[in-house]
C-alpha cells in the first residue's frame, strides 16, 4: 500500500481547508479523510453551527467564498439585516444559504443522529468526493482564560476579534469524549497523517485532546508530517502568532515543531524559514523547506503534491 492510498489530514480553519483542497486534487478518489476540529462549534439562534466543518465542506464542494475562505460564495445576508432591525446580535453573521446548512444539521441532530452521520449526509448532498469527519460526536468546547475573563471560542475569536490577551486554553468536555469509529479506523489504517497549517492551539490541539486520538497518531506506522502555519514570524491569517506568543511558545516553525514533536516524523516550513531546519532536525524530525503560502488553487495543489512526494521519497529509501 502506498503513501497516497489512505491519507488523514487534521484540520481546522481556512489554512487546513486550503491544504484539504490541494490534497483532494492530487490524491486518488476516496483516499483522503479530513478529521476536523469541532471545538469552535456553538449554538447561535438555536442552531448548531460547525464553522470548521463547514469551511472544509464548502471548500471541497467548490462553494466557499474565495475572498474570505469561509462561508458561501455569493451568499446574501437578508436574514441578518432583519435581525439587526429587531436589535438582535449580528456579530456572528450567517449567510442566507449558509442558514440552510445549520437548519438541516440542527434538525438531524435533534432527531438523534450523531454529528458524524449528519456531516456525511451534508457532504453527500454537496457531492464532496472525500470523507470529512468531526473529531468526535460529543460536544467539546474550546474556552480561553483571558485578561477579560473566561471566554467561549466564538466570543474571543469573532465578537472580540481575538483582542484579549490569553493566559490559558482548555477544551471542555474532551475528557469524556471519544473518537468515533470512523475516526479511529481512519487513523489506524492511515498511510500518511498530516497536521494541517491550522492554528496549533485552537484548531489542532482540540482534536488531539480527544482521548485516543493522540495515542493512535503517535503509535501509527504511517509517516506523520505537519505543515507550519507560521511563515516569517507571523501567521498568514488569524491569531496563531499572537496566541503562541501569549502562551510562551516560540513564534516560528521551530516553536510549532516543538509543540508537536512527540507526534511527528517531519515538518514542512516555508523557504523564508529555512534557517530553522537544523534546530528542527536536532529534535529528530525531517524537514522540507518550500513555498507554503497557498493563495491560488495551483498553490494548494502544488504544496499538497510536494508534501506527498517528499514523504514517498523518505519512506521508499
Amino acid at each position: 500500500m502506498g503513501v497516497r492510498d489512505r491519507v488523514v489530514l487534521l484540520a481546522g480553519g481556512v489554512g487546513g481547508a486550503k491544504l484539504a483542497y490541494g490534497l483532494a486534487h492530487v490524491l486518488p478518489p476516496g483516499a483522503l479523510t479530513i478529521i476536523v476540529n469541532t471545538g469552535d462549534d456553538f449554538e447561535h439562534f438555536g442552531l448548531h453551527v460547525s464553522p470548521d466543518l463547514d469551511t472544509v465542506m464548502y471548500t471541497l464542494a467548490d462553494l466557499a467564498n474565495p475572498s474570505t475562505g469561509w462561508g458561501l460564495e455569493g451568499d446574501t445576508f437578508q436574514a441578518m439585516t432583519m435581525v439587526e432591525r429587531y436589535g438582535g446580535p449580528t456579530w456572528f453573521r450567517l449567510g442566507d444559504r449558509d442558514l440552510g446548512t445549520h437548519l438541516q444539521r440542527t434538525q438531524w441532530l435533534r432527531e438523534g443522529l450523531p454529528l458524524t452521520e449528519v456531516t456525511r449526509r451534508l457532504c453527500a448532498a454537496l457531492a464532496v468526493p472525500h470523507t470529512i469527519l468531526p473529531m468526535c460526536d460529543r460536544p467539546v468546547r474550546t474556552c480561553l482564560e483571558t485578561d477579560r475573563g473566561r471566554l467561549n471560542f466564538q466570543d474571543y475569536f469573532v465578537r472580540l476579534r481575538w483582542e484579549p490577551r490569553v493566559h490559558r486554553v482548555t477544551y471542555e468536555g474532551a475528557e469524556s469524549a471519544l473518537p468515533s469509529q470512523a475516526v479511529a479506523e481512519a487513523l489506524e489504517k492511515a498511510t500518511l497523517i498530516v497536521f494541517g497549517p491550522s492554528n496549533p492551539v485552537l484548531s489542532i490541539d482540540p482534536i488531539l485532546a480527544v482521548p485516543g486520538i493522540r495515542e493512535r497518531i503517535t503509535t501509527s506506522p504511517a509517516f506523520r508530517a505537519a505543515v507550519s502555519p507560521i511563515i516569517g514570524g507571523g501567521a498568514v491569517k488569524g491569531p496563531a502568532a499572537k496566541l503562541m506568543a501569549e502562551l510562551g511558545m516560540e513564534v516560528s516553525p521551530l516553536g510549532v515543531a516543538r509543540h508537536y514533536a512527540d507526534s511527528l516524523n517531519g515538518i514542512i516550513l516555508d523557504e523564508v524559514d529555512r534557517e530553522f531546519c537544523p534546530a528542527i532536525e536536532s529534535l529528530g524530525l525531517r524537514t522540507l523547506a518550500g513555498q507554503t503560502l497557498m493563495v491560488t488553487a495551483e498553490n494548494k495543489r502544488r504544496l499538497a503534491n510536494e508534501l506527498v512526494t517528499w514523504v514517498e521519497t523518505i519512506t521508499t529509501r
